[in-house]
């Protein structure tokens, strides 16, 4: 028997057991209820949510190519569009998440504004908008089976049961959230009570940087400083156990490092003997040797190997890492954070090659077999330009004829027919497949997507609707579009729970409910 059969008998016995007080009490209709209102609080879902992904993650190592997908999304409703459009496309959720930016919540959900990714926001907006994405998926679920159980009421025979069966095995919209903690607001402190905020909203997966919190810049940025290993593992132990202590026991933690584009450091890591995890990060450090008769006043300076060692030190108090140590920092980071709690690792790069990413998770994997990454397919790359350049490259270290090309300027719209765009663009659309088999990339998100779907959308409407055509280009570009492609929003009405609030008007007040869905509502036109 089904849940929402076990549900009508149960709240059926509570009536009988309560009398003529619950005479006008439907167990069908609160077993309905019941239904659209699975996950009762964000630590249901996080705890669902994380199965969902050690699940990912196991037939992830056995089976390269189930990599899992994300994209980034600033608003409850585009999170829950996004889902409705993958259940209706592929009639299932599988192995696709959402992905919560820093850099969208910096920029579009302050209330200062726009602001650029340096953790200048408020934090308590990142838990936030985790609670509104998971309100909206939820108001997903209770639409679509508000929609199914009016179809089971008017439905008989096959078709009945036919529609019993989908109520039965309803898929939910709600999925895993990858969520930003960017380098975790303050102290290992700070970082555990926004997490576990996190957590109480519903994140079963919280992604964290190796960056000093107060000097924060966006990873495709420069000026990034990095913080010493004990440091950034003290704030992934205090991730592990805001998850732990809400129950959360499944939960996941991506630890990204940044090392590849940072150069400097905030501080010169403790260390007790050579060799060390501090000792290591120090060794990265620019420095000069020098005799002690040298030193200068408020000189510092490193005692290694019998050698008095002085770093370069900027104006800014920061202290400079060798030019060329980026891959290798990153490799260590990776390998002590795995060690250390982590489950997952993001290496920034400042491009999509698979060849450097695949580089540096093989030298990992040397220690930590199982190695996997989350990789942002980021809106700061030039695709196209990057993609066309490793194609030029690779033909002319292959002897092959180049000169019809200009390598600056492949981005051209007059190479859009050429051979080598199209190899190019054939690359870009296996990047996430060939990353998964050969770079050993288990999550692929993009940050900001619908930040800019957003912006295009509006610049075509803007300019249609304003110009020229006038109503037709509404009705020509976005709702003769919505209804032929079935887009859900087109019954906007619909979309906003009207028909959920008549459901419900009719549950409490029987034949008295004054409903807003009767014939003279014009989303009856759709």
């Amino acid at each position: 028997m089904s849940d929402y059969q076990n549900d009508i008998q149960a709240i059926a016995s509570l009536k009988q057991r309560y009398g003529s007080g619950w005479d006008a009490i439907n167990p069908e209709s609160a077993a309905r209820m019941r239904a659209q209102n699975r996950f009762k609080t964000g630590l249901d879902i996080a705890r669902y949510t994380a199965a969902i992904m050690r699940r990912d993650m196991a037939n992830y190592d056995a089976d390269s190519s189930k990599y899992t997908q994300s994209l980034g999304c600033w608003h409850g409703f585009i999170g829950q569009q996004k889902l409705i459009s993958i259940k209706k496309h592929f009639n299932n959720t599988d192995r696709r998440y959402l992905y919560l930016s820093g850099w969208m919540i910096a920029a579009l959900r302050s209330e200062f504004g726009p602001l650029p990714d340096q953790s200048m926001h408020e934090k308590t907006a990142v838990p936030a908008l985790i609670k509104e994405l998971y309100t909206f998926l939820r108001q997903a679920d209770a639409r679509e089976l508000g929609g199914l159980f009016r179809q089971l009421d008017a439905a008989e025979g096959a078709a009945k049961a036919a529609i019993q069966d989908k109520i039965d095995n309803f898929v939910t919209h709600v999925v895993p959230i990858i969520a930003d903690i960017d380098a975790g607001f303050g102290n290992a402190e700070a970082t555990y009570l926004l997490a576990k905020q996190m957590i109480e909203a519903g994140a079963c997966c919280i992604q964290l940087e190796n960056q000093v919190s107060d000097e924060k810049q966006c990873g495709h940025q420069d000026g990034k400083v990095t913080v010493p290993h004990e440091d950034f593992l003290a704030k992934i132990r205090a991730v592990r156990y805001a998850f732990l202590e809400l129950g959360v026991d499944d939960g996941v933690i991506v630890a990204r490092t940044d090392s590849l584009g940072a150069g400097l450091t905030k501080q010169i890591a403790v260390t007790q003997e050579p060799g060390d995890l501090g000792d290591q990060y120090n060794s990265f450090l620019d420095v000069e040797e020098i005799e002690a008769a040298a030193l200068k006043n408020g000189d510092v300076v490193i005692q290694r190997g019998g050698k008095l060692l002085r770093p370069k030190r900027l104006p800014s108090n920061l202290f400079q890492f060798r030019e060329g140590t980026g891959e290798a920092r990153c490799v260590l980071d990776c390998i002590t954070s795995l060690q250390n709690g982590a489950d997952l690792l993001w290496i920034e790069t400042e491009k999509p090659h698979i060849g450097q990413i695949g580089g540096m998770v093989k030298e990992i994997r040397k220690v930590i077999p199982n190695a996997k990454l989350v990789y942002n397919n980021s809106p700061s790359f030039n695709w196209t330009l990057n993609f066309r350049q490793q194609v030029y490259d690779a033909m002319k270290s292959r002897g092959e004829d180049v000169s019809a090309y200009d390598r600056a300027h492949l981005m051209s719209a007059e190479y859009d027919d050429s051979i080598l765009a199209k190899v190019a663009d054939e690359r870009i659309r296996t990047f996430q497949a060939d990353a998964a088999r050969e770079a050993g990339i288990f999550h692929h998100l993009i940050t900001l997507p619908t930040y800019h779907t957003a912006a295009l959308s509006t610049d075509n409407l803007a300019k249609e609707y304003f110009g020229t055509q006038g109503m037709l280009g509404y009705v020509a570009g976005v709702q003769r579009k919505e209804i032929r492609q079935g887009i859900a929003c087109v019954k906007h009405q619909n979309m906003s729970g009207s028909d959920l609030g008549d459901d419900h008007k009719e549950y409490f007040s029987g034949e008295a409910a004054l409903k807003a869905g009767g014939k003279h509502n014009t989303m009856n036109q759709f």
